[in-house]
C-alpha cells in the first residue's frame, strides 16, 4: 500500500504548527525532521514537548538526523511519537537502537544519499521501515537524485519491509520511486510550495495510477 506523508523541517514550532494545521485534514501521519547541527550544517527544533498536543490525533514519525539517535528516543516517545527513524551513519550500535525503538513504537533505519544498503547488518524483517534519502540529508528543497532508485530496488529485492523515500519527491519523481519499490513518500517542499491540498491530490492521483 502506498502512502504520501507530509514532511516538516523547521526551526520554530510556530512554523511547524502552521504546516501541521494545513495538512492534518488530509493526512493523519506527519514526518518531522530533527537536525542537531552536527549531523548536517543545519539546526531544527530539538524539543519534542510542543508536539504533545497533536499526539492523540496524528501518527507522528521522527526522522533523527542527529548523532546517537538512541539518545532521543525516550523524549520523543514521551511526547507521543510512534515511529522512530534513525540514521545508521551516526549510531554506535544499530542493534541497541533497534532494540530500544522496538519497545517504544515502530523502528526504521535511515540511509543518507551516499550510504549503500549493504551497510545494514540488522535483519530487515526486524524493522518496520527503511528510509532512503534521495537528497543529501539536512536541507529541504533539493533535487531528487537518481542514485536512490538503485538502492530502493536492492532493498525491495531482499525484503517486503516498508521503504520510505525522502527528498525531492514531487509529481515528476514519485512514480519512479514507486516503480523501483518505495511505498511511502515524504513530500516537503513540493507540498508547501502551493496549496498543500492541491499538491497532495496531484501526488495521490499519480500513485493511484501506479496501483491500478
Amino acid at each position: 500500500m502506498f502512502e504520501i506523508i507530509p514532511g516538516i523541517l523547521e526551526k520554530d514550532f510556530l512554523e511547524i504548527e502552521k504546516k501541521i494545521e494545513l495538512v492534518k485534514g488530509f493526512s493523519k501521519t506527519i514526518h518531522v525532521d530533527i537536525i542537531d547541527g552536527k549531523f548536517a550544517d543545519n539546526l531544527t527544533i530539538l524539543n519534542p514537548d510542543p508536539f504533545k498536543k497533536y499526539a492523540n490525533d496524528l501518527f507522528l514519525e521522527v526522522h533523527l538526523m542527529v548523532e546517537e539517535p538512541i539518545n532521543y528516543l525516550d523524549s520523543f516517545a514521551n511526547a507521543g511519537f510512534k515511529r522512530f527513524l534513525g540514521h545508521i551513519e551516526k549510531m554506535s550500535s544499530v542493534t541497541d537502537f533497534v532494540a530500544k525503538a522496538e519497545n517504544l513504537g515502530e523502528v526504521g533505519l535511515a540511509l543518507d544519499l551516499s550510504t549503500q544498503p549493504e551497510i545494514i547488518e540488522a535483519n530487515l524483517e526486524d524493522l518496520d521501515s527503511i528510509l532512503v534519502m534521495s537528497v543529501k540529508a539536512g536541507f529541504s528543497g533539493q533535487g531528487f537524485s537518481q542514485n536512490a532508485l538503485d538502492k530502493i530496488r536492492k532493498i525491495r529485492e531482499k525484503s517486503q519491509v516498508a521503504i520510505e523515500v525522502d527528498g525531492g519527491v514531487n509529481d515528476s519523481t514519485i512514480a519512479q520511486a514507486a516503480k523501483f519499490g518505495a511505498n511511502r513518500f515524504i513530500t516537503t517542499s513540493f507540498l508547501f510550495e502551493d496549496s498543500p491540498v492541491k499538491q497532495y491530490e496531484k501526488l495521490r492521483l499519480i500513485i493511484n495510477a501506479q496501483q491500478a
